[in-house]
């Protein structure tokens, strides 16, 4: 298959993207410390300026490009293939570059049934699973159009196991696809890894894991990873977990079939649905509203990872910063719409 070239504005750099890879993928596969999070239309991370060059963009509709983007000619890298030479303008930023992801095929070899809605599935590769615990990867499914971003629940590991907690959509191909037509055996097409909101073992505060729905996937990555890290052997580890209602909660059973992690790490769930509350004995509430009452003033000593429906990562953002004053950086979450 054909290769284009794809030169940086500005920069000495020109790098070789493969037929139907997009403009961001290529970078990351080179190294390149692209801008972006969610790699799939929606957060606008990846913004670039067409210099020269012709190319084809996969989603027209996506919600990262405002109006005023798309009247400047900006375009989403991660929407975006070269139709032949290109020459782009971006800033780039060389933090962005902890793995340099790739396509590889796996195969389903099993699915847990966690609650009405939500599995964990379990792909296996010849070579090792590397990532780093936070991550995420994008799997190409037979007759779905477009990747589907989904983050890893499990740790690296050499058995080449990549494992996620997958949620049901309603009306979702993707997760429809993953739910009733991939069969145990099945091979599919798994590039990765992707996502900058991975832990990071240097900081030593005490580790704020928060998740809704899927978003429970890296955030047990993360947890299992931390109370496994010598480096944080000192640090606090807490999970903060909500669902809609108690039916959804599964974090007790995920928990404790780690023995590492069942000594170590603090549980805290939550439902949202009052209605639901006659069968729970916890807390009844956001999952936001539950990490405030649980830490308070002590919210500035902690290091936060979260990820979850765009309405709660907003919401957890906006309630650290703004009413907490959590420095930014102390923040590590990826965007998905």
């Amino acid at each position: 298959m054909p290769e284009f070239t794809i030169d940086f504005d500005g920069l000495d750099q020109t790098i070789s993207c493969a037929a139907g890879d997009t403009i961001l993928r290529a970078a990351l596969r080179a190294g390149l410390g692209f801008p972006y999070e969610c790699n799939s239309g929606g957060c606008g991370s990846c913004k670039f300026e067409l210099v020269d060059g012709t190319i084809d963009t996969l989603w027209d509709g996506a919600p990262g490009l405002s109006p005023r983007d798309r009247t400047r000619g900006r375009h989403l890298a991660c929407q975006c293939t070269p139709l032949g030479p290109v020459t782009i303008k971006v800033r780039l930023q060389p933090a962005n570059t902890p793995l340099r992801p790739r396509r590889r095929p796996v195969m389903l070899t099993t699915q847990t049934a966690l609650t009405a809605d939500m599995r964990e599935l379990c792909f296996k590769d010849v070579a090792p699973a590397e990532f780093h615990p936070g991550q995420f990867a994008l799997l190409e499914l037979p007759g779905v159009r477009g990747s589907r971003a989904y983050s890893m629940s499990n740790l690296p590991n050499a058995d080449g196991e990549w494992r996620f907690i997958v949620k049901r959509a309603p009306n979702g191909h993707g997760s429809g696809y993953l739910f009733e037509q991939l069969k145990i055996g099945d091979p599919i097409e798994l590039d990765g890894p992707y996502g900058l909101a991975f832990l990071r073992p240097e900081v030593k505060r005490d580790i704020v894991c928060i998740g809704g729905g899927s978003g429970l996937s890296p955030m047990i990555s993360i947890a299992a990873a931390a109370v496994r890290e010598p480096a944080l052997r000192d640090q606090q580890v807490l999970l903060f977990y909500g669902g809609r209602q108690p039916q959804d909660i599964c974090t007790p059973a995920l928990i404790a079939r780690d023995a590492v992690l069942s000594t170590r790490v603090t549980c805290f769930n939550a439902i949202s649905d009052s209605a639901s509350a006659d069968n729970w004995a916890g807390e009844c509430c956001l999952i936001h509203e539950l990490v405030a009452k649980k830490l308070g003033a002590s919210m500035r000593h902690h290091e936060f990872y979260f990820c979850g429906p765009p309405p709660m990562t907003d919401a957890v953002a906006r309630m650290l910063v703004v009413d907490h004053h959590v420095p930014p950086d102390q923040l590590h979450y990826d965007r998905f719409y």
